[in-house]
């Protein structure tokens, strides 16, 4: 059986260890904080995520910085409401090697149809790729839930 999570299911996945959604599992990342609309989680890169010159693949990136966009957008909606990213735009700063990445996510504007929100990945101290993202927001109906 398929599980889809509602927005409270993905902040308890942060707040309280819930089981995470699969592509958090995959992609080895655990969020540790969502709520008002900022996420963070840690991000555990290891040799599957390299590329062929020996760095982070950008996808993975990217793809790091949309799941802890989702735990930010979720913070802020009731469970009658879900989302979906409808725009994504990722600037690299500098390679991201195997270790632990840090990722914030932000929410920056929330309105009735769409969610504007960052995120910033960070390897070491230093700042390895910054994101944007629009998330389209709609009622939840019955084939969603």
């Amino acid at each position: 059986m398929k599980k889809t999570y509602q927005p409270s299911d993905l902040v308890e996945v942060a707040t309280k260890g819930k089981v995470p959604p699969n592509c958090d599992v995959t992609l080895q990342i655990k969020a540790t904080y969502a709520q008002d609309g900022v996420a963070r989680g840690v991000w555990k890169v290891d040799e599957r995520f390299l590329n062929g010159i020996g760095v982070v693949m950008g996808g993975y990136l990217t793809s790091a910085a949309d799941i802890m966009m989702a735990y930010a957008v979720a913070s802020k909606l009731a469970d009658d409401y879900t989302f979906s990213s409808i725009d994504l735009h990722t600037t690299f700063h500098r390679p991201t090697f195997i270790g632990t990445v840090d990722v914030e996510a932000r929410v920056e504007r929330l309105g009735k149809k769409v969610a504007y929100v960052t995120a910033d990945l960070v390897q070491n101290d230093k700042k390895v790729a910054s994101v944007v993202s629009s998330v389209m927001i709609f009622v939840t109906t019955p084939e969603h839930s």
